[in-house]
Parts: C-alpha cells; sequence; structure tokens
C-alpha cells in the first residue's frame, strides 16, 4: 500500500514517489532510464517527467502482454479504481484463478515503473497513460470498449435523456445530471439489466452481437431498422455522430460477463518443441521467403529432438564453415574489393559477385559481409576511390586459434545493430537499401536475438523450438513493440526473430535448430537488462586485450575448442594431378597449396588440382621448381606422382625462358629460332611485334598485355625488371587504415548500472529535501531595505518576500548572523541563492566555517560540501525542524 506523508494517502505521483524507499526509486530508473537524462532535480521534477508522453509509450512498450491489459483495464475504469474493480473487469463474473494469481505481480509492475500510484483502494493511471489507453473515437481501446454513459450522453438535449429514461421503465428526473446517472445505474445492474435485454427483440441482441468486442461503434441511416431504433430508443446505443451510435461501456460490460478483454493472457505462452513433420531448413527457407515460419503439421507430429552431442557436432561443423567463409571473402577483397557506392555500400553487381565467389545466395552473401564488418574485419579504406578491403584487424584475427576467431564473430553478430536481412528492401522513401550501406541499424536487432537464444536455452538439451510458438512468446513479451495482429509476422520483432533463427544455424550457434553447448556458454553472463533501457547483451566484465573477448568470449571458445578438428600438416597426393586436404590444414600449408593449386571442390575434404597454370603462378611467386618438389616431398602422406614431378620439371624448364620487360614492352630470349616462331604465328599479330636485335623483339602492348598474350600462345614468358632481373610477382595484401568496428545503434538510453542510480536517488532525495523541507515563517523586510531587496527578488526572479515557495529574504547583517549563529551550533539554515547566471535556487545547508565573505558548509541539496560568496545569498531562515 502506497501512502503520502503523515501515512495519508498520497495525492499525486510526486507524494507517491516521496513515499518509496531509495531500493524503490532505484528500481524506477533503472526499468525507465531516460528518466535519468538528465538527472531530476527532485521527485517533483521526477514524477513530471515519469508522466510525459514520450517516456510513457516508451514504458508502456517495455511491458509484457497481461501487465499492457492490466493498464488497458485501468483505463477503463472509474478513477480512481479500487483493486476489487480492476480484478473484477480482467476476471469477470466468473473468475479466474490463473488471472487473480498473475495480477499482483501485473500491479507491482505498474507501480514500480510510475505507471499507476496511489494505495490498492485508489488505484490510479498516470494521465499520459490514461489518454493512450482510454478509447475514444479516433483511438479505439484495444479492450473494445467504447465511452461511458456520461461521455458518449455530453450535450445531449434533457428532453431525449428524459425519452430515453421512460423507454427503460425509469422515472423521469429534474435534470441532466441525474438522468445520466440513473442510466449509467441501470446499465451497471445485472438484474434489471438482464431483465431488460430479455424484452428485446432478437435482431436487436444480434445487433448488439456484433458491437460488443468492438469496435463499438455502427453506422446508421436516417430512417434506422426497428431493431436499432428499439436499441437507440433505451440508449443501448448512443449517438456519437449524426450517422454514427455507439455501445455504451457499461452495456459492453454486461453483455461481456464483466470482462475487459475477450482474451486475458495471464500466462506467457509456452514454446512448444519443433515436431518431425518440420523440415529442418523450413525455418531459414521460409525466412528468406517472408512466409510463415513452419508449415502446417499434422495432428499426430512428433517432437523433433537430437542428441547433444549431434547438435554440438552439427553446430562446430557449421562454425568451422563460417570461419572459411569469412576467410574466403577476405582473400577475395585481399587486393582491394568493390568501390563504395556514393550513398555508401555495395552496389547489386558487386554482392551478386561477391555471393558467386563464396558460392551462396545473395542474401547470405549480404550476411557475411555484414558480419565481417560489424566484427571490424572489413571496412573502407577511405581513399580517393574508395573501396572495400581487409583491416589490419583481420590479420591479427587470423593469428588468433580457431574457436576465439569464432567467439570474435558470434560476439559481434549477438551486439551487431546491424540488420543483414534489410538487404534489397526498400525505405521508407523507396530506396533500395544495400549491403554495407547506411540506414540499416535497427536498435532491437541485439535485444530480439538476445531473447531468442534465451528461449532456445530454456528448452531441454537437442530440442528445436517451433517457429510460431517462439514468435507467439515474443509478441506476448512486447506486444506494443510489434503493431501486428496475431498470427502475422511481418512486424519487425517477428523478422528478426526470424532472421535471427536463420544466421545462428549460419554462424554454428545452433545445430539443427537446437542451441549448442558452446552458445549457452557464451550467454551464461551476458545477462541483459530486463527493464526500459537497451542492454545490447555485452559483458560486464573488462575485455582481454590480446583476444578482444569477454570472459563469456572466452568460455564459448574454450567449449568449442574440442569440437572443432585439429589443423593438419599433410596431403594426399593423388596420380590425376590433385591433392586431398582431409581436413584444415595449418595456415602456411593451406596459403602454399592455394597458390601451387586450384581448388576443385570443398567439403568435408577440399581438392586440390595441380594445372601448368598454378604451377606457373607458384614460380611467379618465387618459388623454384626444387622449392616445390621438397614441399610436396615433406606434405605428402603418399609418394609424389610421377606425372605431378613431370608438370613441375616442364614448366619450370619453360618458366623465363623469355623475358618481358618494358620499352613499351619487349620479349628476349637468347633462342633466336623462339622467336621466329613468334614472330610467325598470326597469333601475334595483335601484339604488334619487330625483332630489334637476334635475340630481342619490340611491342606496342604493354607488358602485361605482352604476358597474357604469349601465355596464350602456349609459351612461359617471366617478367624482367629493369635491371634485367626477373620479377617476382605476389598478390598485393591491401589493407585499410586501422578501423573501428562500427558502434551499435542504442535503441533507447542504456541501462545505469548501480553507482549512477545510487548517486541519482541520493542526489533526487537531497533535491527534494531543499524543495520540500518546512521552514519557518520569513520576517517581511524592513521599508528601509525594501529597494534592495526588490532588486535583489528580480534578480532572483522571485515572488516577494513571504509568499509560498519564495526565496528568502534578509538583510546582509542578518544574513550573516544567521550563518555564524549556524556554524557554531551545528544546525541547517533555508537560504536562496542567485549563481553567477543569474539563476536562482534554494538550498538546505549546514555551515561549517565563515570567513572572508564566504560561507563553507554542508549541501544537503548537492550532498557535498561547497563555498558560496555571502553576497549572492537572496536571504535565510532558520528550519522549523533541524534535518541534521
Amino acid at each position: 500500500m502506497s501512502e503520502g506523508t503523515g501515512g495519508t494517502p498520497p495525492r499525486t505521483l510526486a507524494e507517491a514517489l516521496r513515499a518509496q524507499g531509495d531500493d524503490s526509486l532505484a528500481a524506477l530508473l533503472r526499468a525507465r532510464p531516460d528518466l535519468l537524462n538528465p538527472v531530476p532535480g527532485d521527485l517533483s521534477q521526477l514524477a513530471t517527467r515519469a508522466g510525459t508522453r514520450a517516456s510513457v509509450v516508451r514504458a508502456l512498450e517495455r511491458l509484457d502482454r497481461f501487465t499492457l491489459q492490466t493498464a488497458e483495464a485501468l483505463a477503463v475504469a472509474p478513477e480512481p479504481a479500487p483493486y476489487d474493480t480492476l480484478r473484477a473487469l480482467l476476471t469477470g463474473d466468473e473468475g479466474d484463478e490463473r488471472i487473480e494469481a498473475a495480477l499482483p505481480t501485473a500491479v507491482a509492475t505498474l507501480r514500480d515503473q510510475a505507471l499507476i500510484w496511489g494505495a490498492d483502494d485508489r488505484l490510479r493511471l498516470v494521465r499520459t497513460a490514461r489518454e493512450l489507453l482510454a478509447p475514444s473515437p479516433t483511438h479505439p481501446s484495444p479492450t473494445g470498449l467504447g465511452p461511458t454513459v456520461a461521455e458518449a450522453t455530453a450535450g445531449m438535449s434533457p428532453g431525449r435523456l428524459q425519452e430515453i429514461l421512460t423507454a427503460t421503465g425509469l422515472p423521469s428526473t429534474h435534470d441532466p445530471v441525474s438522468a445520466v446517472a440513473a442510466l449509467t445505474a441501470l446499465f451497471t445492474d445485472r438484474t434489471r439489466m438482464a431483465a431488460l435485454l430479455d424484452t428485446a427483440p432478437m435482431e436487436a441482441l444480434s445487433v448488439l452481437d456484433r458491437l460488443v468486442w468492438g469496435p463499438p461503434y455502427g453506422e446508421v441511416t436516417s430512417s434506422p431498422t426497428p431493431p436499432v431504433r428499439w436499441l437507440r430508443d433505451r440508449g443501448l446505443l448512443l449517438p456519437a455522430t449524426t450517422r454514427t451510435v455507439v455501445l455504451p461501456r457499461e452495456a459492453a460490460l454486461h453483455l461481456r460477463a464483466g470482462r475487459a478483454h475477450r482474451r486475458p493472457e495471464p500466462a506467457a505462452p509456452a514454446i512448444a518443441p519443433r515436431t518431425e513433420g518440420a523440415a529442418a531448413g523450413s525455418a531459414a527457407a521460409r525466412a528468406r521467403a517472408g512466409r510463415p515460419l513452419s508449415p502446417a503439421l499434422s495432428p499426430a507430429a512428433r517432437p523433433e529432438t537430437a542428441r547433444p552431442q549431434v547438435v554440438d557436432s552439427t553446430a562446430a561443423g557449421q562454425a568451422f564453415t563460417a570461419l572459411a567463409t569469412v576467410e574466403e571473402l577476405a582473400k577475395d577483397w585481399n587486393e582491394g574489393g568493390p568501390n563504395v557506392l556514393r550513398a555508401g555500400g555495395l552496389s547489386v553487381r558487386d554482392l551478386k559477385r561477391t555471393a558467386t565467389a563464396l558460392d551462396v545466395t545473395e542474401p547470405i552473401a549480404a550476411f557475411w559481409v555484414e558480419l565481417a564488418y560489424a566484427a571490424g574485419l572489413l571496412a573502407s579504406d577511405g581513399e580517393t576511390d574508395e573501396r572495400y578491403a581487409p583491416t589490419p584487424a583481420y590479420d591479427d584475427w587470423q593469428e588468433l586459434p580457431a574457436p576465439e576467431r569464432w567467439a570474435r564473430l558470434a560476439t559481434a553478430w549477438l551486439t551487431a545493430t546491424r540488420t543483414a536481412g534489410l538487404v534489397g528492401s526498400q525505405d521508407s522513401k523507396g530506396r533500395t537499401l544495400a549491403a554495407l550501406g547506411p540506414d540499416l541499424d535497427r536498435g532491437p536487432a541485439p535485444e530480439v536475438r538476445r531473447r531468442v537464444l534465451e528461449l532456445l536455452a530454456t528448452l531441454p538439451e537437442g530440442t528445436a523450438p517451433d517457429p510460431e510458438s517462439l514468435l507467439a512468446r515474443l509478441r506476448w513479451e512486447r506486444p506494443l513493440r510489434g503493431a501486428s495482429a496475431a498470427g502475422r509476422s511481418d512486424d519487425l520483432r517477428g523478422r528478426l526473430a526470424a532472421w535471427t533463427l536463420n544466421e545462428a544455424e549460419m554462424l554454428g550457434i545452433t545445430g539443427r535448430g537446437a542451441l549448442s553447448s558452446h552458445a549457452r556458454a557464451l550467454l551464461d553472463g551476458n545477462g541483459t537488462g530486463t527493464g526500459g533501457g537497451t542492454d545490447t547483451g555485452t559483458d560486464r566484465a573488462p575485455v582481454q586485450p590480446a583476444t578482444g573477448l569477454s570472459p563469456a568470449g572466452l568460455r564459448a571458445a574454450r567449449a568449442l575448442a574440442p569440437l572443432l578438428p585439429e589443423a593438419l600438416d599433410h596431403v594426399l597426393l593423388q596420380a590425376d594431378l590433385t591433392a586431398v586436404a582431409p581436413g584444415p590444414l595449418l595456415r602456411p600449408l593451406a596459403e602454399l597449396l592455394s597458390v601451387a593449386a586450384d581448388v576443385e571442390s570443398k567439403g568435408g575434404a577440399t581438392v586440390y588440382r595441380f594445372t601448368p597454370g598454378s604451377v606457373r603462378r607458384a614460380l611467379d611467386a618465387g618459388q623454384s621448381a626444387s622449392d616445390l618438389h621438397e614441399f610436396l616431398k615433406n606434405h605428402s602422406r603418399t609418394p609424389v606422382p610421377q606425372p605431378l614431378a613431370y608438370l613441375i620439371d616442364d614448366v619450370a624448364r619453360k618458366h623465363g625462358h623469355l623475358r618481358v620487360g618494358v620499352a613499351s614492352a619487349y620479349v628476349r630470349c637468347d633462342d633466336e629460332a623462339v622467336l621466329d616462331e613468334i614472330l610467325a604465328d598470326k597469333r601475334s599479330q595483335s601484339l604488334r611485334l619487330r625483332r630489334l636485335a637476334p635475340t630481342v623483339l619490340a611491342a606496342h602492348a604493354d607488358a602485361g598485355a605482352l604476358l597474357e598474350g604469349l601465355r596464350t600462345m602456349g609459351f612461359a614468358p617471366a617478367a624482367e625488371s629493369a635491371d634485367g632481373d626477373v620479377m617476382i610477382t605476389r598478390a598485393h595484401a591491401h589493407r585499410t587504415p586501422p578501423r573501428a568496428a562500427p558502434a551499435p545503434v542504442q535503441d533507447g538510453p542504456p541501462t545505469p548500472d548501480g553507482t549512477l542510480l545510487s548517486a541519482a536517488v541520493r542526489a533526487i532525495r537531497a533535491g527534494d529535501m531543499a524543495a520540500t523541507v518546512v521552514r519557518r515563517p520569513v520576517p517581511e523586510p524592513m521599508a528601509s531595505g525594501s529597494a534592495a531587496l526588490s532588486a535583489a527578488a528580480a534578480l532572483a526572479g522571485a515572488s516577494p518576500a513571504g509568499a509560498n515557495g519564495a526565496l528568502p529574504r534578509t538583510t546582509s547583517a542578518e544574513t550573516l548572523a544567521t550563518v555564524q549563529a549556524a556554524a557554531m551550533t551545528g544546525s541547517a539554515v533555508w537560504i536562496g541563492y542567485v549563481n553567477a547566471d543569474g539563476a536562482a535556487s534554494q538550498r538546505v545547508i549546514a555551515p561549517v566555517r565563515v570567513e572572508g565573505g564566504y560561507v563553507t558548509a554542508y549541501d544537503h541539496t548537492a550532498d557535498e560540501v561547497r563555498t558560496y560568496p555571502l553576497h549572492r545569498i537572496t536571504g535565510v531562515a532558520e528550519l522549523a525542524d533541524d534535518p541534521a
């Protein structure tokens, strides 16, 4: 029970807050952190700010469905409403044990968030919340109820009211107020109302059935039908406009058996396990197609479960694939990726090319690109011809063990507000949203992702959820954030949940739809605040500088490590010029093999194929034939096949036999017959070659075109420098300057920590004490000093001395004497103070020392010791009760 000062019922929200303890105030500020910016000066300011429209809307959006239904019931109840009246509106005449058990928690939540106040016998909804939730012609109530009889008959002629009373069998009254009261009493009396409806025609009852659960408004013609006329004559339909009638709230509640909502939902819907009839990939496929997440299932479908070991191994395999995909993306952009569009982001053509390189669809490619960007591994280089490229952080990331690399990706995904699922859709102005472009941030994304994973964690290990039941649970928890009809998943939170299920599977957080053990470790210690603020789920513990991971991320990496395959230092060479890597390879081996051979197929084992072109590529990169032979001998578990050895020697024998330099370009060769062969070949005509010397040919084409042309003709030329040395060509790794990962966009103010809450509560209490402390009457100033005090009053912007709320007014001598006496006795006094900017305030201080024209005192308002110039103190007064 909330009581005001001195045990009397509170008259305002400020008085109700004043009666609460510090823990309750801290809970309010934690649940509604927008009230802290800036910190209110006192409890009256806090109550005013808690009643503003923006703050109330944000608080209502954080309520679950039943708590919101409780507030909606209060909005249609008379004010103030006793607890029993509220309970009757939710349970109806028949009662409901589940609702009665859940109602105290809902009322406590509303009271803790300052949306209702008052004792249980006088519950009041905050005015702004009532305006938002109460029914009106322009804003129908979610309850489907209409206006009260008093509201609907406002402005009705007294004669018409008397006609309604006569038609219902009520005695006439002398004034409209008593007539409305008599009609209201009739509609709220169950017995008399039932007797009235027993006399109604069946067609009239059918009209009421169509209006009873809302909307309560209906159109009528100038000549209504007899059933409508019967209802209108007895006030069961009251005029709303010239062509519209409305069912009064009291009559609708009688027809509903006293229930404000058609379907109260006191308990959160349970999350059902996915059944065997649902295909494993249906969630991802249907989410991409924008259709409902789960197909219709037969009544006999059984829950689908998998052993936790199978879930973990499946998720670990997908985690390994995720690492390989990000590395392949960075390799594709290693020498400088696609250009940045003028408006930001990737072009459709570049996204399609990247999808082809990764061998995935374009929406999935957009996800991997956005994930690498969110993790700080890719960024724009900021050059004049701006392009995307890997960042220096990518090189550091590559040096980490595979489990820690995965944990970095998973943490970045979990906390990112950028939403890859929006790529390809249009914004409010009809512009297509591009990958890596602006306008992809959605503040609720981290909260939804984390909440989906937390709900998955409530299921038994190895159990995948039914997506529709998961969406129903999310809609129950935040009904106003979704703003969509039940059963539909086109709201933002529903789409975010669908994308989360799909992305978690691709990232290896889930396996076969069930949460993996390493994902559970990632969630532990990464709790989300449950109040009104947004917590992106980042761990409160410090991040380790060496790995960039929080303690929860390190735990997830340790849990994943035994599930990932160990990197191998060998391959299996085969006689068909292929090499089989039976698992992941050590980085030096993988990098050299990717240069000397072409990837032919991927999967559990990667197949590489050696070709003349790939061997020449290795020779161009600085490898010699002997180096390649030694490399294959040391890293193959099978003997080096003779065809492969012949291929290496044959390419190496021809490699560098021809030399290409810059004239525009030239070809030189010690064997004149080879140059004669080139000149005689018709394919060399486009190169426009001519002989400068027996061993030198000049060309109009540049060196690169000449190299490519000669290789097309079957030769193996090598480029040489201006000094005549063979040039070694390696891929140029283009890196951006150091770039930080994009900061998540907060969905509202962050949840404050305990230190900030404690300081804020102390400051509010101190300011409130200064504003409400009982003071002794301030004596009227002497006439001689009236002019000076009037000037001070004008400077302070206060009312005349002695008026309610005015600053105290005393002469300089009286001020000095009073503060000196207070310093000697250790008592507190009330002062008026004007700072250097001319802002006036009143404070409660306990003077400690008075000297040199300054008073040093403990300021109860600021909760600290401060020094005040005496000439800026407008006056001083003693307190009736010393707070010290």
